[in-house]
């Protein structure tokens, strides 16, 4: 067994433009400070990171990674989730996703999904030359409005927009294969990939490509009712990345999962401030554990309630004391008799 890294922030909610939070030195400084030893970064962020110089210069990465390293800190991953949203985007959330592209490609479809898909291959090779194993990243969603069936689904249409699915990331992670890169799907409502049969959807039509792994987020499974530590179980060979965020769900007789149209604090299922939720993290970290997971627990804070500088310093204490230095011997060693080939055969009646 491997003891969890950590703990480490995803910086795509802290980012701003007041200090410490404005440029990727002083947040870093600021991330040490509070107890994070590794960061999450968001690759669409240009002001700290030009992720195609990362690509094209290894000197610029490993610049990158040098500035990083020089704040007691490590890069986790990169992460690509709103390019990676753009890969596939049924048109009527054309408007709402433009902005997630430069202004140039904006009422131009066709061209952001061009520019997305190249985005999400540069960070495979930003990451090979900044020493990373993995990119994290959103599937898309080409059917999210079809979850509930009400109108009918035509036959054949879950088929069909899975097929397209993947032909659009299949020549992206042959790009991550190359590259040695694992491809990690955070499995999110309002993506196509969004809990473990659409995901197995998915692995299927994508001939189960080894670099289609998955971020394991717990909160999104918490507001889909989901049992989120059986997923361990289904899916722990293919989880490559932890974020550690949490959440509860409390229905009532007026809403449920859907919400009723209601703002975050207002709904039954809404994310929370590390423990203040309900998510069981000692069972999670135990389960990683004994599956020997070898990546990152990277706190993402998310929380409708608290102030998020709160949530930070309470995070990275959270997840450091929740993190499991794991043992090298067995706890009932003082007991042992010793043993050999010839001692184990008496023991079964054959000495």
């Amino acid at each position: 067994m491997q003891t969890l890294k950590g703990p480490g922030i995803f910086l795509a909610q802290f980012l701003g433009e007041n200090p410490p939070f404005d440029n990727l030195e002083s947040i870093c400084q600021w991330a040490q400070k509070i107890g994070f030893r590794g960061v999450q970064i968001p690759t669409w962020a240009t002001s700290y990171f030009d992720l195609q110089l990362a690509a094209e210069s290894k000197d610029y990465a490993q610049e990158i990674k040098g500035i990083v390293n020089s704040y007691g800190l490590e890069v986790t991953e990169l992460s690509t989730h709103l390019q990676g949203q753009l890969v596939a985007v049924h048109p009527v959330y054309d408007d709402q996703f433009d902005g997630f592209a430069p202004e140039k490609y904006h009422k131009n479809p066709k061209a952001r999904t061009e520019w997305a898909v190249e985005q999400v291959k540069y960070a495979a090779k930003a990451s090979q030359h900044m020493g990373l194993d993995a990119v994290a990243t959103f599937s898309g969603a080409l059917l999210w409005h079809t979850v509930y069936p009400w109108p009918q689904r035509p036959t054949g249409l879950v088929e069909t927009g899975f097929n397209e699915l993947a032909k659009r990331w299949l020549p992206i992670l042959n790009v991550y294969e190359d590259h040695g890169i694992d491809l990690c799907y955070e499995i999110h409502p309002g993506e196509d990939l969004h809990d473990g049969v659409s995901y197995e959807r998915f692995l299927e039509k994508v001939n189960n490509h080894a670099r289609a792994c998955l971020l394991y987020d717990p909160s999104h499974f918490v507001l889909q009712a989901m049992d989120y530590l059986s997923y361990i179980d289904y899916y722990h060979e293919r989880i490559k990345m932890f974020h550690v965020k949490d959440a509860e769900f409390n229905p009532t007789g007026k809403q449920g999962v859907y919400g009723g149209y209601s703002n975050w604090i207002d709904r039954a299922g809404r994310f929370r401030s590390l423990g203040d939720g309900q998510v069981d993290f000692k069972s999670i970290f135990s389960k990683l554990a004994a599956y020997d997971y070898k990546g990152w627990a990277v706190m993402e804070w998310e929380c409708a309630l608290k102030h998020p500088e709160d949530g930070a310093i309470e995070g990275a204490k959270f997840i450091a004391d929740h993190i499991i230095h794991v043992t090298d011997k067995a706890f009932d060693d003082f007991a042992s008799t010793g043993s050999d080939e010839a001692y184990n055969r008496k023991l079964i009646g054959l000495g």
